[in-house]
C-alpha cells in the first residue's frame, strides 16, 4: 500500500514538472494577430442625413426577432412531402373554435378509470409472468 502511494505521488510529480516544460508541440510562439495587417483609421461617415430612431419605434429590420430566429434555426419554411400533404388532406381542416370547445367545462371526456392508472403505474419487468385474463 505505501509503495502504490508513493508511485502515485512520484508519478504526479513528474507529471507536474513535465508540464513546466517550454519546447514540443506545446510551445507558446504564437504570430501576433495585430501585427499582421496595419488598423485603418477611423472616417466620420459623409452622410451627415441621418436621424436617429425615435424612442419606443420598431428597428428597421426583416422581419420579427422571432421570425429571423425561426429562420436561422430552421432555414425557412420547406416544401411538405407527399407523405405529409395526404396526411393533411385526409385530416381535413380543424374547426376554427376547437381550442374553446376543448377547454369548455361542459366538453365530455373519457374517464380511464382504475385500469388505465394500474397499467401506467404497473413495474417493469420482463414479462415473464405477464398473463392475459379474457372476462367470461
Amino acid at each position: 500500500m505505501r509503495t502504490l502511494k508513493t508511485a502515485i505521488l512520484l508519478t504526479s510529480g513528474c507529471a507536474m514538472l513535465a508540464a513546466c516544460g517550454g519546447n514540443g508541440i506545446f510551445n507558446r510562439d504564437r504570430p501576433d494577430e495585430f501585427a499582421v495587417q496595419r488598423q485603418a483609421p477611423l472616417v466620420v461617415p459623409p452622410d451627415f442625413t441621418l436621424t436617429p430612431p425615435a424612442p419606443g419605434s420598431p428597428r428597421p429590420a426583416e422581419g420579427t426577432a422571432q421570425e429571423q430566429a425561426l429562420d436561422a434555426l430552421f432555414g425557412g419554411p420547406a416544401p411538405r412531402s407527399q407523405v405529409e400533404t395526404s396526411a393533411l388532406d385526409r385530416a381535413g381542416a380543424a374547426a376554427p373554435g376547437i381550442r374553446s370547445q376543448v377547454g369548455d367545462p361542459a366538453t365530455n371526456t373519457v374517464a380511464k378509470g382504475r385500469v388505465t392508472r394500474d397499467i401506467i403505474a404497473a413495474p417493469q419487468g420482463d414479462g415473464q409472468a405477464a398473463q392475459a385474463v379474457i372476462p367470461g
